[in-house]
């Protein structure tokens, strides 16, 4: 059975002391993998006019960025050591063939100089997809916003809830309206018969006037003396017709 610290490396405190040669730091930070970054510098040539700078000739930003390494030590911006890794002062002048740089310094420096540049090597999965602008101040600001813009969306959400209920309501009466309407639509000409038959009829008795009809069943045992035959002529009908013309009449 392996015990838990035969198996732990300790990767990320090693890494924490690492420091590299200003060449190879170039290289892996043109992503040249670790394992593979002795074997591309026997294919590297020093600069024939700048020291401590090397150029590859399938790796072309190895040049460039060996210069940018060297220009930021010899304007203090980044510390280096010697090959035991143990940092200098300012003030001591270290042979640029013999520079090397913390990871960690390098890391800062980077995030520093080139923010949006961050070599695998140095940076994590997370650290890389971070961008260096967000911070906790600016997280709170956007969470403000975010949240604010939420209430407001709520508060639109409900007030389109309530206007589509009352659309609803709105909808719901007028087609309750439509069927009232349509159900007393005019009626069609067998309904109409026994209507214009009563008309017809209380026009006859009108310009025939005479003594006792002083009453509705008077006017009624009249009509139906004469007009029997008649649709809509019977002491039912006529009685619920008047009845129906005299509220009608009366409510308006």
């Amino acid at each position: 059975m392996t015990n838990a610290w035969e198996s732990d490396n300790c990767e990320q405190l090693r890494s924490h002391f690492a420091y590299y040669a200003v060449p190879q730091a170039a290289m892996l930070w043109c992503g040249v993998p670790p394992e593979d970054v002795d074997s591309e510098f026997k294919n590297a040539t020093p600069h024939p006019a700048i020291r401590g700078v090397w150029s590859h000739p399938y790796i072309r930003c190895l040049e460039p960025r060996c210069r940018v390494i060297q220009d930021a030590i010899n304007s203090g911006a980044l510390p280096c050591s010697r090959e035991n890794g143990k940092p200098v002062a300012a003030s001591d002048r270290v042979a640029v063939e013999r520079r090397h740089v913390s990871r960690d310094d390098l890391k800062d420096w980077i995030a520093h100089q080139f923010p949006a540049d961050k070599p695998a090597f140095l940076f994590d999965e997370i650290e890389r997809s971070t961008h260096t602008s967000i911070n906790a101040d600016s997280f709170r600001a956007l969470q403000a916003d975010l949240n604010a813009r939420n209430a407001r969306l709520e508060k639109a959400t409900e007030v389109y809830r309530k206007l589509k209920q009352e659309k609803d309501a709105l909808e719901s009466e007028r087609d309750s309206l439509r069927a009232m309407v349509d159900k007393i639509a005019a009626p069609g000409d067998r309904a109409e018969a026994p209507y214009l038959t009563i008309i017809g009829a209380m026009l006859e008795l009108v310009r025939s006037p005479r003594a006792g009809r002083d009453s509705d069943a008077a006017v009624i045992r009249e009509l139906i003396e004469n007009y029997s035959d008649k649709p809509g002529i019977s002491k039912t009908t006529l009685e619920a017709r008047f009845a129906d013309a005299r509220r009608r009449l009366n409510s308006t």
